[in-house]
């Protein structure tokens, strides 16, 4: 069978007397002209005015910033560019005028080549300016106070000072946001260090709320929302895509009942139910480019937590081009900690441990309090860290090695597509 991995994906051999079950995608139909239908949906949107009306309403210079995903995430971000920066030439809007703004995060920013690779030729050929989000620099940032639950609120300046202000993205379900797109494009996307921080704190990770899927009383969810209200966004334009990365549904409109149309379609197609946990579980992030790196290679691991049962196995297959990942300083110390993994996670509960991208470790560790972790990548067994991963070279001798522990007649289960179908136990 065929798994997503890297760019060129692997092959898997199973053998004919293992307990099988394999979970693929439902076929979606793709729009075979994805700008054009941006271009409608712009035109139409959801729960908000036309943004030519928005525009025609703005007394104002028109400066534009527009809001896209980072060189982590498989988004065709390049159409949504294209579509947006035609429509905007046509209200009359020029080139000069506009700003795109990658949303690292507290990720490493995207370099020249990836770039291209986002924005796509045909706008990277225009006189747009593009700029890297940069959390930790406080002189681009904007604070505008707190948030209802005490977080500090700072907001990258260029888009705050912007006239108007477009948020990009596509929705999928995410391992603690609920699901990606909207509020997140903006918080986590290209707020200050310290809102980040605390919008991802050891507590709201926490939360039974903060897994794939759940939505409403998520706390992150909810403050990124709140925070994206007080960032005065204007309009979005989010997309979902299948295990092709190509467009399957367009939303756009308001930040809430436009990302809220998409989650809903997430809800409906994305979702299996499983009927009780399976002793081995075969997972991934979808190939390239979610599965660049170790510490993105954790959310495949939480998509392997949802079906694995207590004391099972989970087979994490990752390409992990960059190894642990470029920029994971704290992430990589945790892991080469020699910690065992309930000292790293009660000590991040108890904020002895505060660090950059903390949660990361914390879902890593509550997931190794459950089941053991085998990572199947193109990283060399020294490089996978000392709290408790362990190696191997092939998805198959990952099996093999997991069956001596579980029994010949061990359910293994196989989900080849990475967040594209998630397993939901119903008990």
């Amino acid at each position: 069978m065929r798994f997503d991995y890297g760019k060129d994906g692997i092959e898997i051999n199973l053998e004919p007397y293992w307990n099988v079950t394999i979970l693929h995608p439902e076929n979606q139909e793709v729009i075979k002209n994805p700008v054009e239908a941006i271009r409608e949906a712009i035109r139409n949107p959801v729960g908000c005015l036309p943004l030519y009306d928005i525009v025609k309403k703005k007394n104002s210079s028109h400066t534009v910033c527009i809001v896209v995903s980072d060189a982590t995430r498989p988004v065709p971000t390049q159409f949504i560019l294209e579509a947006l920066v035609k429509e905007l030439n046509e209200y009359g809007i020029d080139e000069a005028s506009i700003t795109i703004l990658i949303a690292t995060g507290l990720h490493r920013a995207s370099n020249r080549d990836e770039i291209e690779r986002i924005i796509g030729k045909k706008v990277a050929q225009r006189q747009i300016k593009v700029l890297n989000h940069e959390a930790k620099e406080k002189s681009l940032l904007k604070y505008l106070g707190e948030s209802s639950k005490g977080s500090p609120i700072y907001i990258n300046k260029h888009f705050y000072e912007a006239d108007l202000k477009i948020l990009t993205g596509y929705v999928e379900p995410h391992f603690f946001f609920g699901f990606s797109g909207g509020r997140k494009s903006l918080v986590p996307g290209i707020a200050g260090e310290d809102t980040i921080m605390n919008s991802h704190s050891a507590n709201m990770i926490t939360s039974p709320e903060a897994r794939f899927g759940t939505y409403r009383e998520n706390p992150m969810h909810k403050q990124s929302l709140e925070i994206a209200k007080k960032a005065e966004v204007d309009f979005i334009v989010n997309i979902c895509i299948n295990e092709e990365h190509k467009v399957t549904q367009i939303a756009a409109g308001d930040l809430k009942k436009a990302h809220e149309d998409l989650v809903n379609y997430q809800l409906q197609y994305v979702f299996k139910e499983i009927k009780e946990p399976y002793d081995i579980v075969v997972c991934g992030n979808g190939g390239y480019p979610l599965d660049v790196n170790l510490y993105q290679a954790v959310k495949s691991m939480a998509i392997g937590e949802m079906a694995v049962k207590r004391g099972g196995t989970i087979i994490s297959v990752n390409e992990c081009s960059e190894g642990v990942g470029l920029g994971q300083d704290k992430f990589k110390e945790l892991i080469f900690s020699e910690k065992n993994p309930e000292e790293i996670y009660n000590k991040i509960l108890k904020k002895e441990i505060v660090v950059s991208d903390q949660w990361q470790i914390q879902v890593l560790t509550r997931i190794l309090m459950k089941s053991e972790i085998y990572i199947v990548s193109n990283m060399k067994k020294e490089e996978i860290g000392n709290i408790g991963l362990k190696y191997a070279d092939t998805v198959e001798n990952a099996i093999k090695d997991s069956l001596i522990k579980h029994g010949k007649d061990a359910r293994i289960l196989i989900l080849p597509n990475g967040p594209q179908i998630l397993p939901l136990l119903n008990i």
